[in-house]
């Protein structure tokens, strides 16, 4: 989960500002309705084999030339680099495709109904198995998908075989035969070196063709995925990544791809920053389908940790000198780790790699990463050995990981959000699309300090338990005097603790006292009448045009 070396938020941004947090990476989706086209600066590579003089005529190869290269089939381009004969090759350009998708997203502050349709542009590229690989963003809350190759006026229906959120990737695939004659698979190579040569192939605005930006591998590491709200492994590159670039392949001199090219940064002290999802995420997203028939996730460690870089604080805690790790400061109590693990326990390795004190791992010449790199390397289910240092005594266990559940989840993945309506009060559950909903994309500054603590500190206590809030109140003559109550996190009905929406629900529903009494924070409370109060909800369902009182998830 997290640590205490995490990107710390900026303060508060000027609303004049036309950029977005300088933290945060923005997701790149073309909308149709784009208003402020900005060009993409994209060059047409040149064939080494048609260089010509200024006369016009074919220069002649040299004497000392190396033995001239098969000619390119399938779309393929050679593009001259400053070794005198050597062509870096980009091959299966033609399995780079352009995504058009029709998007109906949930209203998650009338969770009765859906917001209006849009459509978008992205990029994908065909895979072994007749498969096309693009970004999770760009086909979220879909209706409709469909793909078109380079060259051709057909636009083909393709069907979605799975969404990784967190991972921000996406499967697809074609039942039409004819789309797949003439494609040759894209394949995958090696995670590459810093200051490798990378090329971004794909569909941004700016025109219809395929566009080709390239540029080095200026950094790799844990990466906050924007859309996963999750760290995993990730490429810095300094090729342009413009909207509709999302989902498109980045390939090396070989012409194998080395990554999925799916957020830049946009900032004013920033130019030219973009993001590419490495070649060991995407194995592991197809892997994972593949093993699984579906997609799970990826593991984490349900803690929270501190780094042991004080020497004080190191030898405090009984460490020797020739020891190094981590701090556990909390366990996830619905985690299976929080069996064995402990507050104050110290990790010093995690499957026989030592971890340091900063919390990072060797990972390559001269490269070191954080440890939650391991772990993302491991698949749900899968066991991890783990070696603690526990009141000066060394200590080692066998743990199963399982994906992470957060109190306020990041995503709904694709399920409508449930409601319950009483007398007018609109109980829902929090999650990070719905303080989108509510607050706008600013809301890690606007929505109210308690539901931000709750989003970034709290941990479930149970594995079903939510955050259920009270919405609004929809007016009525019933609610006087309760109209002013917004988003306010529910505690408990009848003196019982509510645990979940379901269970409010179910409690409201089968109650036969007189009252209904609801305990809200900051000691707040509201009290109906239990019989007049289901007589009018029946009445305020009919002056909003709300075709249940309830969400089908929780009909009984």
């Amino acid at each position: 989960m997290g640590s205490d070396g995490k990107r710390k938020k900026r303060g508060r941004k000027s609303k004049t500002q036309t950029t977005l947090d300088p933290t945060t990476p923005t997701l790149n989706d073309e909308v149709f309705s784009v208003n402020n086209v900005e060009i993409v600066n994209s060059t047409t590579p040149t064939s080494a084999n048609h260089l010509e003089n200024r006369r016009g005529r074919p220069k002649k190869r040299p004497k000392h030339s190396p033995e001239k290269p098969p000619p390119l089939t399938n779309g393929e381009i050679g593009v001259a680099t400053p070794v005198e004969g050597v062509a870096r090759v980009l091959p299966a350009m033609d399995a780079v495709v352009k995504v058009f998708c029709v998007h109906t997203e949930p209203n998650f502050s009338l969770p009765w109904q859906r917001k209006r349709q849009y459509s978008s542009s992205s990029s994908g590229f065909v895979i072994r198995g007749r498969r096309v690989l693009t970004n999770a963003h760009s086909v979220e809350h879909y209706t409709q998908v469909k793909l078109k190759k380079r060259g051709s006026d057909t636009k083909y229906l393709a069907t979605v075989l799975a969404i990784g959120t967190e991972c921000d990737i996406a499967l697809l695939t074609v039942n039409d035969d004819e789309f797949w004659e003439g494609v040759s698979p894209v394949e995958f190579g090696e995670l590459p070196a810093l200051q490798d040569a990378v090329t971004v192939v794909g569909y941004p605005i700016g025109g219809d063709t395929i566009s080709v930006t390239s540029g080095v591998v200026s950094r790799i590491e844990i990466l906050s995925y924007v859309h996963g709200s999750t760290e995993l492994l990730g490429l810095q590159i300094d090729a342009a990544i413009n909207s509709g670039n999302s989902g498109g392949p980045a390939f090396n001199d070989k012409g194998e791809c080395v990554g999925i090219a799916f957020q830049s940064l946009k900032h004013e002290d920033a130019e030219n920053i973009g993001y590419v999802i490495p070649t060991p995420v995407i194995k592991h997203f197809i892997q994972d389908y593949e093993k699984n028939g579906a997609y799970t996730g990826f593991p984490f460690l349900g803690i929270e940790w501190q780094k042991m870089e004080n020497p004080d604080l190191r030898m405090a805690m009984g460490m020797k000198p020739d020891q190094k790790g981590v701090r556990i400061r909390r366990v996830d109590p619905t985690a299976l780790e929080s069996e064995v693990l402990q507050p104050s326990d110290i990790i010093l390795s995690f499957d026989g790699v030592d971890i340091a004190n900063d919390g990072t791992v060797p990972f390559r010449h001269g490269e070191r990463i954080g440890f939650s790199y391991l772990i993302s390397q491991k698949y749900t289910g899968d066991n991890a050995a783990i070696k603690v240092l526990r009141n000066s005594k060394t200590l080692e266990f066998v743990i199963k990981l399982s994906t992470q559940r957060r109190l306020i989840p990041p995503h709904v993945k694709g399920k409508p959000p449930s409601y319950y309506i009483i007398a007018g009060f609109v109980f829902t559950t929090v999650s990070v699309p719905y303080l989108r909903s509510e607050y706008g994309k600013e809301y890690e500054f606007e929505a109210p300090v308690k539901l931000l603590d709750k989003l970034l500190h709290s941990m479930p206590q149970s594995p079903d338990e939510q955050m259920v809030v009270v919405s609004q109140v929809l007016v009525a003559d019933i609610n006087i005097g309760y109209e002013d109550i917004v988003n306010t996190q529910v505690l408990a009905f009848n003196g019982k603790p509510v645990k979940n929406l379901k269970s409010l629900a179910n409690m409201v529903e089968n109650c036969d006292d007189e009252f209904l009494k609801f305990d809200l924070e900051y000691d707040q409370i509201v009290v109906l009448r239990m019989k007049t109060a289901k007589e009018a909800t029946v009445d305020i369902l009919t002056t909003h045009c709300i075709p249940s009182a309830i969400s089908d998830d929780l009909k009984p």
